[in-house]
């Protein structure tokens, strides 16, 4: 039989915070399971542990930490935009769910960019040439980036009026109303939809607003080193938040939810257990007890009966809570908005962290450049030093 251990004793052998525990078994370095006496926590494969450790002491050659720096579970870059702290998430020390009770998408841009003065996200009309959506959104900001000014030698006050303008018209681009009223009224007018739903977009929106060293945020401070303009950072992070097993990944809740809805939840959970297939959006590696930001934007409205009873059934079975994917497909769901609503509203709303991110990064002085680890076949040295 498999010996487990604590949390408390995972991080002693390891000598390694929480939060590196999780990223282990997100990457299944390192088996889980419940606490049978406390289904609150978890217990970790003592085996495991002990190996991690083991190949910790052994010591780690240059390109090895390299490789964990780029690819490991500390963040290599030091930012003061947000944190984790006990599963919950900060912005510049502010539990981002209380600051969602109250804060429009345009404050919290204040407070991530350390603007001095009230952002606005003025925006214009919608290019005719396509419908609203992702392709009228990337279309549009590639052409900013293409004939962007680099972002080296302007003063931060310019930058974040650049950067009010791109998110502007990122929003615009998925059917967001022109003019000058808070995004998530614009929303709302655009997509048709009530004053008691704006609401809940504008929730959602803050709750998205940033999430630390995310691999979209990492492309944006690369492009950022570079000099690259302002709009580039934000298309090389938007493109990068476009994977589905990252800002699309909503996308994946909403075809489940399309077949729970078609078959009933008994049979798409029973289907997925029984064939060991994962069940997107449950499940959230950097919050393990449940999403709070899913918890926050649930808690506010109720999703269509079906669905409701699929995310108690798969929460009941598997342990794992839905995570902000299944609350933003909730919301698609439960107010027919468009069917790319969705994305449309993470990309906005990540926009602001995106460019929080590159402008934060413009403060240091040097381009980030990993170096690579050769493992393809010896380069034939004689060869090349024959004349």
């Amino acid at each position: 039989m498999a010996s487990w251990i604590s949390m408390e004793e995972a991080c002693r052998l390891l000598a390694v915070q929480a939060q590196t525990v999780y990223a282990y078994v997100s990457r299944g370095k390192l088996e889980v399971m419940t606490d049978p006496g406390d289904t609150r926590r978890s217990l970790y494969r003592a085996e495991d542990v002990a190996a991690l450790a083991r190949r910790k002491q052994a010591g780690r050659k240059h390109e090895t930490l390299a490789t964990n720096t780029l690819f490991g579970a500390q963040p290599s870059i030091p930012t003061a935009l947000s944190s984790f702290l006990r599963g919950h998430l900060y912005y510049r020390g502010q539990d981002a769910v209380s600051l969602a009770g109250s804060y429009s998408l345009e404050d919290a841009a204040r407070l991530l960019w350390a603007a001095g003065q009230p952002v606005e996200f003025s925006s214009p009309k919608p290019a005719r040439s396509h419908k609203p959506g992702r392709v009228a959104a990337f279309t549009a900001l590639a052409a900013l980036a293409a004939s962007g000014h680099s972002t080296h030698g302007r003063l931060t006050r310019v930058l974040h009026t650049e950067g009010q303008a791109l998110v502007g018209q990122l929003a615009a681009s998925f059917g967001a109303q022109a003019g000058r009223e808070a995004l998530h009224l614009r929303f709302a007018q655009g997509w048709g939809l009530p004053q008691e739903v704006a609401e809940l977009l504008r929730t959602a929106m803050v709750l998205l607003a940033d999430h630390e060293l995310t691999s979209s945020a990492f492309a944006a401070r690369i492009a950022a080193s570079t000099g690259a303009s302002l709009p580039a950072c934000l298309l090389a992070g938007l493109t990068t938040l476009s994977g589905p097993l990252h800002g699309d990944a909503s996308g994946r809740v909403q075809a489940l939810f399309d077949e729970v809805e078609r078959q009933g939840e008994e049979q798409v959970v029973s289907h997925y257990l029984s064939t060991a297939m994962p069940l997107a959006g449950f499940g959230h590696h950097l919050y393990p007890d449940g999403d709070p930001r899913a918890a926050a934007l649930l808690a506010l409205f109720e999703p269509p009966k079906v669905i409701s009873r699929f995310i108690r059934k798969v929460a009941d079975l598997t342990g794992l809570q839905p995570n902000i994917d299944v609350a933003l497909a909730a919301l698609v769901a439960t107010y027919q908005l468009p069917a790319d609503a969705a994305f449309g509203l993470f990309a906005t709303a990540r926009s602001v962290g995106l460019l929080a991110h590159s402008l934060e990064q413009l403060g240091v002085t040097q381009v980030i450049r990993p170096r690579g680890r050769y493992v393809g076949q010896a380069p034939d040295v004689a060869q090349a030093a024959r004349p």
